[in-house]
């Protein structure tokens, strides 16, 4: 395919000569007379090389270059002039002329000139192509190391949480075998105190203030006895009944026993359940326990007021249940305990109301996320709904 060249002379004579000359050589030559129709010539040929006269009406030879080579920096550019002195050469390449040719110039010089710039600007351009695929190799190889190490970041990440779950896991199993040796153990000797209580209250009548301690070690043995159900609980699945049941309307009755507790703390309750509600095969009073035990811990954290937010999401598998709080967060050196059984930061309370919640989530096959800051804690609950 023949290059492109366009010819910018005032004078018909050089235009019709040089064009004559260059096309018998092989060329696609295109002529002007003037700098204005080259520029618009240029942008609609987009010629290898333009041949441009030095002088010329309207707008010179020099500034013609200059708007050549901004607006068009792959059009190269070979000047005419009869001023052969060298500072003007040297303005001419400095202003980013590739050569010129003084006129009146032989056609072997001129071709030999014209094929010598097109040679230079094909090596040119080869370079700044492969220069431009340079950068752009090293910008996606700088891409793909940003997502390796992104995805290294997330597997580690997730492999950590993995990690920290089977130790919950194994703890939770631990305590199953301590738990149920326990009950069993200990309920046996507090059955017997409470009943020897019982016979000494029954015949303290006449002495109230020795009755008020026995009624007291009565108390006490039936607070021990709820501890090791509380217990029981964390570890080992109490009796459970499966059916079809909705989750928002597991999440509304277990809200309700809490509704006059946020009327008293001056606490705002949001909710956003949907319209198309997902169901699941599971027990309601032990899917519910999941939500009461976040409810009372949301609440715990508002005592003077906030927000109990809570959203039901769901898609083909799973449903997503989110419980936030406005209160002041969970620090960020106990994130990784709050689910480990006895763990608590309450004056009192036996840490078992969170251990119960991932105990019920990992039986439904479930996952439970927790972020926390100093507005507030959310916890995200996945349900698989197959």
């Amino acid at each position: 395919m023949s290059e492109k060249l366009l010819v910018v002379d005032d004078e018909r004579m050089i235009l019709e000569l040089t064009s004559m000359v260059l096309t018998s050589r092989g060329f696609d030559v295109s002529v002007v007379d003037n700098a204005l129709d080259a520029y618009e010539m240029i942008e609609r040929e987009q010629p290898a090389l333009v041949l441009l006269d030095y002088m010329m009406p309207k707008v010179n030879g020099l500034d013609a270059l200059k708007e050549i080579r901004k607006r068009f920096p792959e059009t190269y550019v070979i000047m005419f002039t009869g001023k052969g002195s060298e500072e003007v050469a040297v303005e001419l390449m400095k202003s980013g002329a590739s050569d010129y040719v003084l006129k009146p110039f032989s056609n072997a010089k001129l071709v030999e000139r014209i094929e010598n710039v097109l040679r230079i600007r094909s090596i040119e351009l080869h370079n700044k192509a492969l220069i431009q695929e340079q950068e752009r190799l090293l910008d996606e190889i700088e891409s793909w190391n940003r997502t390796l190490e992104e995805r290294v970041e997330q597997k580690t990440v997730e492999l950590e949480m993995a990690h920290h779950e089977v130790l919950l896991t194994e703890k939770l199993a631990a305590l199953g075998h301590l738990s149920a040796g326990m009950a069993h153990e200990i309920r046996n000797p507090l059955n017997s105190i409470s009943l020897f209580a019982q016979v000494i209250s029954s015949g303290l009548e006449d002495e109230p203030e020795m009755k008020s301690y026995s009624e007291k070690i009565i108390n006490e043995v039936e607070r021990i006895d709820a501890i090791l159900v509380k217990l029981l609980s964390t570890s080992k699945r109490s009796h459970f009944q499966l059916r079809t049941i909705h989750i928002d309307r597991v999440i509304t009755t277990s809200l309700q026993p809490f509704l006059e507790q946020m009327n008293v703390q001056d606490v705002t309750l949001k909710t956003e359940l949907g319209e198309k509600t997902p169901s699941l095969l599971a027990d309601a009073d032990e899917l519910g326990q999941i939500f009461s035990n976040l409810f009372a811990n949301a609440l715990f954290e508002m005592k003077t007021g906030g927000t109990l937010s809570v959203t039901l999401e769901s898609d083909n598998k799973e449903a997503l249940v989110t419980v936030s709080d406005t209160g002041g967060g969970i620090p960020e050196e106990h994130l990784n305990n709050i689910f480990d059984p006895f763990f608590t930061t309450k004056d009192r309370g036996t840490g078992f109301g969170l251990s119960v919640v991932l105990r019920i989530v990992k039986t439904y096959a479930g996952r439970i996320n927790v972020e926390s800051n100093s507005q507030g804690t959310s916890f995200q609950i996945w349900l698989p709904l197959a």
